[in-house]
């Protein structure tokens, strides 16, 4: 069975691959450089540190490879034959955020992907006949400002009620740790509209259960009040993919009527699947020419700054 098959029984996707800990040989590299846009090869070329280099490289496979893995038959597999309208980039901040759509010929509607990658892995989300976003967290130490400075700056981003709730726990880590989940729920949702830095994140409240997300399960329980109102056509997913990396999915209305999200009427939540950078091109076609040199300016990075903190924060 493929990728695409279990992905169209279901009608959701999970997917994880952990660039952290990859060491791409030449010959990885150089295919899955192969594999993805021309601009965002460019792009990724430009990054200083390897480690934000292969973050960025999975991300770009992760969406490029799963979209033309999810074409319906008779179409084309190849970015460049994709029929018109087919692909949607809703916003791109930081690194790579991909936000699109693929026609499907079933009667479940079109497929909706959003990935995000931050610490440690790249995530991938994919749901049919909705809208979908993911975010990824690390928990981790706010540098070199302490974490009362670092809430002080952040402050605007959270309601009085989020704060409240943040900064209940005795410890630090543990407010770092609501810190970091508040933030993704919040990024999972307007990734999932598109409307990107012009958001008040203010509007969107979220209101944690008291059971604690885990590795082993995924909660279906949080729910969001959008400008004070409970917003009731909107489900939130919550997991973690290890202790240090809290994962948020947000599942909402399509654009059209009547495609609001239902717990009744969703497959049940899956964990994310970690894939392995075989499975993760599985399904690739190379859309360039090898460049020998991309290895040769890839392989003398320096992995991350050598005064990088990347202090996790212990639950």
């Amino acid at each position: 069975m493929t990728r695409r098959d279990t992905a169209e029984g279901m009608g959701s996707v999970r997917w994880a691959f952990r660039c952290g800990s990859w060491t791409p040989s030449r010959c990885d590299w150089l295919f899955a450089a192969r594999c993805i846009q021309r601009e965002e090869k460019e792009r990724i070329g430009q990054f200083v540190f390897a480690k934000d280099a292969k973050s960025a490289m999975a991300g770009c496979c992760s969406g490029g490879l799963s979209a033309r893995g999810w074409v319906s038959p008779g179409q084309s597999s190849d970015w460049r034959g994709l029929p018109e309208g087919s692909l949607t980039w809703r916003h791109r901040p930081r690194f790579i955020i991909l936000h699109l759509h693929v026609v499907s010929s079933g009667s479940g509607g079109a497929w909706s992907f959003n990935l995000s990658h931050q610490g440690d892995y790249a995530v991938l989300a994919a749901e049919q006949g909705l809208q979908v976003g993911v975010d990824i967290m690390k928990n981790t130490m706010p540098g070199s400002k302490s974490v009362s400075e670092f809430f002080r700056i952040m402050t605007r981003q959270f309601t009085a009620y989020e704060w409240s709730i943040i900064q209940s726990a005795a410890a630090d880590h543990r407010q770092l740790a609501a810190f970091y989940r508040h933030w993704a729920l919040k990024e999972s949702f307007i990734k999932a509209i598109g409307t990107g830095l012009d958001f008040d994140l203010q509007r969107a409240e979220f209101h944690l259960p008291s059971e604690p997300p885990s590795q082993d399960q995924v909660l279906r329980q949080t729910k969001m009040h959008l400008d004070g109102k409970e917003e009731g056509d909107w489900i939130f997913e919550e997991s973690l993919l290890d202790v240090d990396h809290h994962v948020a999915v947000a599942l909402g209305p399509a654009d059209k009527p009547d495609s609001a999200p239902r717990p009744s009427s969703l497959s049940p939540p899956t964990t994310f699947t970690l894939l392995s950078f075989s499975e993760l091109v599985a399904s690739a076609s190379p859309l360039t020419e090898e460049d020998p040199a991309y290895w040769d300016s890839f392989e003398i990075k320096a992995e991350a700054p050598q005064r990088q903190r990347e202090t996790h924060v212990s639950r």
